[in-house]
């Protein structure tokens, strides 16, 4: 299973697709000094398969990259930051 990872501005997420069909999203709102991801879905037919993780993957390494920092206020967000210390440079501490 390939799991494709694109941003969506125009709806605020970043979009899961397998087989091209829409496996997840993590929605953001970009602030000046972070991004906050308030909420993570994954479909049924694709939990349990790493979606949700290759999303927050994605978005850090995304941010990583643009010096950018996230706000996790989705409970999935902040486990997976809590689980992947290599990521604590771009978490924004309030």
């Amino acid at each position: 299973m390939t799991v494709e990872i694109t941003d969506n501005p125009d709806r605020q997420r970043y979009e899961a697709h397998v087989d091209g069909r829409l496996a997840g999203f993590t929605e953001y709102d970009r602030h000046d000094e972070y991004t906050v991801f308030p909420h993570t879905e994954v479909g049924g037919d694709f939990r349990g398969m790493g979606v949700a993780g290759a999303l927050v993957r994605a978005a850090a390494d995304e941010l990583r990259a643009s010096g950018g920092r996230a706000y996790p206020l989705c409970p999935y967000v902040k486990s997976w930051f809590d689980k992947h210390p290599e990521y604590q440079d771009v978490v924004y501490t309030p």
